[in-house]
């Protein structure tokens, strides 16, 4: 891989401190998280630009990839996430939906970068742990350890996903699995969103395509910014959407403006409390998450 994809793709990881805690760990854990002193650094407007440019370059559509497409393996089990059921449900097929998820699953959101989580087998036989215990919707049978942020994947011959960022290892996986908190990292699994929707089968093929979708940082912060710096001019967005949008826990609101003060005021200002907007809808979000599918 060359570096200036690993730049781009994994954004620097020293940038700043703050406990690995997952968007679905338990909310004292993210209380004990946002309290903790964020080390952010002064970032002048150069820096900004270039990690999160107002005219990012276009995307190529789903059309213009055709021959990009490299066999990993095989789709080897499916979960669906339903509300009130404290276990994920296993399925032969499932109803996989563009820019909103998985039918019937409860992480599904047009404004979610968290709508569906891609584990490996492999995590699974390394780590000896029970059926279903990553709580994965998609599990197959090669490594997602090497995947980043921007690759897409293919199942069967007609949905696409694109990889969004690593899902952090939790407090909750650490009661279902003791000592995982600390030590199983990138083997936690990918989590994705749905860019081109249909019937996602156990048992179907899995292509690789690098690099090509919309790419996001593993850090919390980083996206967080990344968010409100695409919030256009005029507009303004709620800190209750930012988390969504950032996919992180609403409990971090609490840091979002220690987090947001090294943006230019003007973007920084965008982002609003409830009891504090204007008498306008806020930005839908349109566009953030988009790739083309012609």
């Amino acid at each position: 891989m060359q570096s200036s994809q690993a730049n781009l793709r994994r954004p620097d990881a020293g940038a700043f401190r703050f406990d690995m805690v997952g968007a679905q760990g338990l909310s004292a854990a993210c209380r004990e998280s946002v309290s903790a002193p964020l080390a952010i650094p002064s970032m002048g407007s150069a820096k900004w630009q270039r990690m999160f440019p107002v005219h990012p370059i276009p995307l190529p559509s789903l059309a213009d990839l055709q021959d990009s497409w490299q066999p990993m393996g095989t789709l080897q089990a499916l979960y669906v996430r339903v509300a009130q059921e404290p276990e994920p449900r296993s399925v032969a097929e499932v109803q996989a939906l563009g820019g909103y998820g998985l039918a019937g699953d409860r992480h599904a959101s047009s404004l979610s970068p968290r709508q569906l989580l891609v584990a490996g087998t492999d995590a699974y036989q390394r780590w000896g742990l029970a059926e279903g215990s990553l709580r994965e919707n998609i599990r197959v049978d090669f490594s997602t350890s090497e995947l980043a942020s921007g690759d897409l994947l293919r199942m069967g011959s007609e949905v696409v996903i694109a990889i969004t960022f690593l899902c952090e290892p939790c407090r909750l996986l650490e009661r279902r699995c003791s000592g995982t908190l600390a030590s199983i990292g990138r083997d936690r699994g990918m989590l994705a969103r749905v860019l081109r929707g249909g019937t996602i089968r156990r048992g179907a093929g899995v292509s690789l395509c690098r690099a090509k979708g919309p790419a996001f940082s593993d850090q919390w912060q980083e996206r967080v910014q990344h968010v409100a710096c695409a919030v256009p001019e005029g507009s303004w967005i709620s800190y209750r959407q930012l988390a969504e949008m950032a996919g992180v826990q609403t409990a971090y609101c609490r840091a979002f403006p220690k987090v947001l003060s090294q943006l230019p005021e003007r973007m920084a200002a965008r982002v609003r409390s409830q009891r504090d907007a204007p008498g306008v809808a806020p930005w839908s979000g349109a566009g953030f998450f988009d790739m083309g599918m012609d």
